[in-house]
């Protein structure tokens, strides 16, 4: 006779399994509080979840409470997934787990048994009760569990440092737990938020600033302004393979590039030397703004951080903005070096930003640019020049290239 703490038990066919490692539970905060977003956003980090674990072997998913519940074909692949996992945007820790369906005394046993031969200082049981059917509260089942695996091994149980932890999550029809929980890279899921155009320069910071945008949910199209004829390859070739990092968590990435070389030439020959820095970024926002109407973009996005060089002090920025109607996102506006940097590190894309290249920002650049250009002062300078000529000229300079990821496994994902 089945007891109060009986779960459905299966027929012969799924007891065989019943105790594989043939689960990922895969935890999501944020979407979880968009309200009446929330079932788009779900089946949305449905989708993204898939599509990135194809080839894996992993063709089936179903939803429980604030979970997406996966299915292995076999332990083996869990590296694999692990790994994938790290990269997709909208999770924000994900387990591995053994299942079961039989009474929680039958999963007590089991996980004594598991944790039985682990070294470990100090432990804890973490239970969450999704399914509110089931008849034992949560703390009742840590308490459990806990006593079991404390009797067995002897260790202390420590609620604020465990060494190891033990995850039980009880769902609708079945008990799942796990030894190992594993963060994501949290945020929303990719493409829930709209596009973006980013203006990928080559340094350290644009690439961040792309990053925390696909976080929040945006997807990224890339463009690059190179110094051709003026310079060679380098600076497209490191925007190509920054595109190429970033795509790991942004499948389908875009990158054009804008031969920049002639436009500048034409500010040099009409403008002053201390205007050029921000004339020059005004018509890559011209030019941005174009590809953004063609790529369905609603804003465009850049690495500025708030008086790190001369073109980013606040009038200058704004000098800028003036230029187009888009919206110019800075996501990295408040933080100093230091913090972009140890991002750039954390996301994969430092080494690649500080090998030596010329890029555009470097050519015709006078000595002392002007740090507070008024909006006035720029059109002025502008005055002798053929604006909407320029913008025109360059879209038959654009080269578009498809990004192809990296191996999955050479980098880690940033932390959430």
């Amino acid at each position: 006779m089945a007891t109060s703490t009986d779960l459905p038990v299966p027929d012969d066919t799924l007891m065989v399994a019943a105790m594989a490692m043939n689960r990922v539970v895969v935890r999501y905060h944020e979407v979880a509080l968009k309200g009446g977003n929330r079932t788009t956003l779900v089946a949305g980090l449905t989708r993204n979840i898939m599509r990135a674990l194809e080839g894996t072997g992993v063709d089936h998913a179903h939803r429980a409470p604030g979970r997406i519940i996966l299915h292995l074909p076999s332990p083996e692949v869990w590296p694999q997934v692990r790994e994938r996992l790290k990269h997709v945007f909208g999770i924000a820790n994900f387990l591995l787990c053994e299942r079961s369906r039989g009474p929680l005394e039958q999963v007590t046993e089991r996980i004594t048994e598991r944790v039985g031969n682990l070294d470990f200082d100090s432990f804890a049981v973490r239970t969450k009760r999704c399914d509110k059917t089931f008849p034992v509260p949560s703390p009742e089942v840590s308490a459990t569990i806990g006593a079991s695996v404390q009797a067995r091994t002897g260790r202390p149980v420590s609620l604020t440092a465990p060494q190891l932890e033990i995850h039980v999550e009880i769902l609708p029809k079945e008990l799942l737990y796990s030894l190992e929980k594993v963060p994501g890279a949290g945020g929303m899921p990719t493409a829930s938020g709209g596009t973006v155009l980013v203006l990928l320069s080559g340094g350290i910071d644009s690439p961040v600033a792309a990053h925390r945008m696909m976080r929040r949910g945006c997807s990224c199209e890339f463009v690059h302004f190179h110094g051709a004829p003026f310079q060679g390859r380098a600076s497209a070739e490191k925007a190509e393979e920054l595109t190429r990092i970033l795509s790991l968590w942004q499948p389908d990435s875009r990158l054009h590039l804008v031969s920049f070389g002639e436009i500048q030439r034409a500010i040099v020959a009409r403008a002053p030397k201390r205007a050029r820095v921000v004339l020059y970024r005004r018509m890559m926002a011209r030019i941005a703004e174009q590809l953004a109407a063609r790529t369905g973009a609603g804003a465009l996005c850049t690495g500025d951080s708030l008086g790190q060089v001369a073109s980013q002090t606040l009038p200058n920025l704004a000098t800028v903005d003036e230029s187009i109607d888009l919206p110019i996102l800075r996501p990295l506006i408040a933080m100093d070096k230091e913090e972009i940097t140890a991002q750039a590190r954390a996301i994969g894309t430092y080494e690649t930003s500080i090998l030596p290249e010329e890029d555009c920002c470097s050519l015709f650049v006078p000595k002392h640019p002007s740090t507070s250009m008024t909006i006035g002062a720029a059109r002025a300078a502008e005055a002798d020049l053929d604006i909407a000529g320029l913008v025109e000229r360059s879209r038959d300079h654009i080269e578009v290239l498809d990004a192809v990821p990296p191996a999955i496994t050479t980098l880690e994902a940033a932390p959430g």
